[in-house]
């Protein structure tokens, strides 16, 4: 007759803890060492000047100019929206013209970036993603390499240069647009008039502002592609694997942007 053999000690509940822990933290350690990898790559690429003009130039256009419409379109929406919450909040003792320093400040040290950075991420990073997914899955990138060309060089460097200088112009566009929308809509709404508005921007402003709006816009702009890139050359799965990457493109790009904009303030305006 057969004996049924000790069942072994029953694993702690702690140690499930760190068990699932350890796989749900490895993860992200992996996804950044790659990504470092990958930028390592990338910027190896660009120095040797292995990236053509044109090539970059081609996802200027893409990125920047196509993207065009939907920035000026959120940017007018937050001058707006913002003009109108803080005559709201100004309706009391406060003067008017405060208002147009709280515009100014919202538009160029936050919400341009921020903005500009979502609008992107929906547009231009899910996109390269499932682009660069699609092609992983159906083995071209295999067929790349086969060939002698090196996707790094010819579809993730001239992305990545594209995003560095296409996304500070769209979030000065932005900040431009925003603060006129605001001014507008103060004027509109509040009976402000337009050099009351510029009275309360200048009375507040300084220079560095503007840089640090258009220095938040370059480092975006070099994480979106980075992030995207990194997603699509790890997608794998069929159709459903391109659609879990791209989805999990958004979501890190997204915590990516927040974390950087949250460490802006700390490392550029004490």
């Amino acid at each position: 007759m057969a004996t049924r053999a000790p069942a072994g000690p029953l694993e702690h509940p702690a140690a499930r803890v760190v068990r699932w822990v350890g796989r749900r933290g490895a993860e992200p350690i992996r996804n950044a060492g790659q990504a470092g990898l990958l930028v390592a790559r990338v910027l190896r690429a660009l120095v040797t000047g292995r990236v053509g003009l044109r090539e970059i130039a081609v996802q200027v256009h893409w990125m920047g100019v196509e993207s065009l419409v939907l920035v000026l379109v959120t940017s007018v929406l937050s001058g707006i929206v913002t003009s109108q919450q803080g005559g709201y909040q100004f309706s009391g003792g406060v003067p008017l013209y405060v208002l147009g320093s709280v515009v100014a400040s919202s538009i160029v040290l936050e919400l341009g970036p921020i903005m500009t950075a979502i609008v992107l991420i929906g547009r231009v990073g899910a996109r390269i993603t499932a682009e660069l997914g699609s092609m992983r899955v159906s083995e071209q990138l295999d067929a790349m390499y086969a060939l002698g060309r090196d996707p790094i060089r010819v579809f993730a460097a001239p992305r990545v240069a594209a995003g560095v200088i296409v996304v500070p112009l769209l979030v000065g566009v932005s900040d431009a647009v925003g603060v006129l929308a605001g001014m507008l809509a103060a004027e509109s709404t509040l009976g402000l008039g337009t050099e009351t508005f510029l009275y309360g921007v200048r009375l507040y402003w300084h220079s560095w502002d503007l840089f640090y709006s258009l220095a938040k816009g370059a480092a975006f702009g070099f994480v979106i592609p980075v992030i995207a890139l990194q997603m699509g050359f790890r997608a794998s799965g069929g159709a459903e694997g391109v659609g879990r990457a791209t989805t999990r493109s958004v979501m890190a790009m997204t915590l990516a942007v927040l974390i950087l904009d949250s460490l802006f303030p700390p490392l550029l305006l004490d």
